[in-house]
């Protein structure tokens, strides 16, 4: 009986793609409390894509994505490959089990199918990264060797995941002290890792500085370097001047790519207006380069920050014709700038029926926006649509959602999902209402 409803519910989750993880909970469910149960002879056979969207669904929540993950081996006879293993140390590596990741990696290496890879390194790297933890994000690269993966690509790997979480003093003294010793030498490429690393920690003039020390020491910038730091103008307020360097890379007869373009289409947007950026985006197509999602949806955002939102909207519907259709972050450029929660709601429906699915922080912007508003029942609406969707809420979720409930005065309920995530082991914000603090020196 069990047998066989666990693979209708299975058959469905295949048929019935957003209701994947809903229908993968219950039937964990199920089988967590009997762990010790045999393999169903008619258990479906997953795919990997499968298995790696669910256990998506179950990012900020380790324990049951890792039940998850043992339980579709064992009772679903699923052999794991390296993706599903990169999702769940992704996972692992976002809540600091690192222990229990190094132990799936010798497990990987343990099967032909699912053996270490660069992107399993990548994945370690930037989660040590981003807990800060350095040190050790150095002894997995060391510790790739014993896989036979510490080469080149590894150390650009561990030098770009750096520079992504923000360590970019670290991976420039790794870089510049170490990278002889290790065999490597500095490369544009390198380069362009350090300039976007000082990008994403806002130095602006340290970006300044060490564009002109590619200079000195003779280094020849590519396309990527010229559209990086063009980014870096742009985000630095500094739109006019990512303008006039565009102007000297159509001088210098340098082929923009579709990456560049996206950037002149917003420095344009900023300096001369959004009009302007349409010039470009024509050019674009004249000069066959074919404009991506990121081109449309930054033309969107200039739109809705200027007010015009049925200009935008047309460009949302003349996406597919165009041949490049909408994805999360098109939505998010009018989640950013619209103010009627009835409309936000509407659009966000269509979002969800068009078959794009939200991502976590998508729910976050929504709740967040309407609990600044004062409506609690949009913020509801949004979570439960959350929970129907199989999406694992995270800290910022859950702070969101329990903010609007206390300031409509609903402490009880605030208390419940404040009691539900420490459950989960995540950091509930201190909050005098609830009786809870910071814990301090005393």
């Amino acid at each position: 009986m069990a047998s066989s409803l666990t693979s209708r519910c299975l058959r469905s989750l295949l048929l019935l793609p957003r209701t994947q993880t809903l229908l993968v909970s219950s039937a964990t469910q199920s089988f967590s409390t009997n762990p010790q149960k045999p393999p169903q002879s008619d258990s479906l056979q997953f795919n990997s894509d499968t298995v790696t969207e669910t256990l998506t669904s179950y990012c900020n929540d380790w324990q049951r994505a890792f039940e998850f993950f043992t339980w579709v081996e064992t009772n679903c006879r699923f052999l794991h490959t390296t993706d599903t293993y990169n999702r769940m140390l992704d996972i692992l590596g976002k809540f600091f089990e690192f222990d229990l990741s190094w132990d799936l990696i010798h497990r990987m290496n343990q099967n032909p199918v699912s053996v270490p890879s660069h992107a399993t390194f990548r994945v370690m790297f930037h989660r040590y990264a981003a807990a800060h933890l350095v040190k050790e994000a150095v002894e997995a690269y060391n510790r790739s060797e014993e896989f036979g993966l510490k080469d080149e690509t590894t150390y650009s790997n561990l030098i770009d995941a750096l520079c992504d979480q923000k360590h970019v003093i670290e991976a420039q003294d790794l870089c510049f002290w170490n990278g002889k010793e290790l065999g490597f030498e500095k490369s544009t490429k390198i380069y362009n890792m350090i300039l976007r690393g000082w990008s994403r920690v806002g130095w602006w003039s340290k970006c300044g500085d060490f564009w002109e020390e590619m200079d000195r020491r003779g280094l020849e910038k590519d396309l990527h370097t010229y559209s990086i730091y063009m980014d870096i103008l742009c985000k630095s307020g500094k739109p006019w001047k990512a303008v006039k360097l565009y102007k000297e890379m159509k001088k210098k007869r340098i082929k923009l790519d579709v990456v560049a373009y996206n950037t002149i289409v917003r420095a344009v947007g900023l300096s001369e207006g959004v009009d302007f950026s349409m010039r470009v985006l024509r050019e674009m197509r004249e000069l066959g380069c074919q404009p991506n999602v990121v081109t449309y949806n930054t033309l969107i955002k200039l739109l809705c920050e200027n007010g015009r939102y049925r200009e935008a909207s047309k460009v949302l519907d003349k996406m597919p014709e165009w041949g490049c259709s909408p994805d999360v972050i098109t939505y998010h450029c009018f989640f950013g700038s619209m103010e009627k929660p009835k409309e936000i709601l509407r659009l966000f429906d269509r979002m969800i029926d068009s078959g794009i699915r939200p991502r976590t922080d998508t729910y976050v912007m929504l709740m967040r926006k309407f609990g600044r508003w004062g409506f609690l029942r949009p913020v509801l609406v949004v979570w439960k649509k959350m929970e129907e969707l199989g999406c694992s809420p995270n800290d910022a979720a859950y702070n969101a959602l329990i903010d609007a409930l206390i300031d409509k005065g609903m402490l009880d309920m605030a208390r419940k999902y404040d009691e539900e995530m420490l459950a989960k082991g995540l950091s509930p914000k201190p909050r005098a209402e609830l009786g809870t603090r910071l814990v301090t020196d005393e």
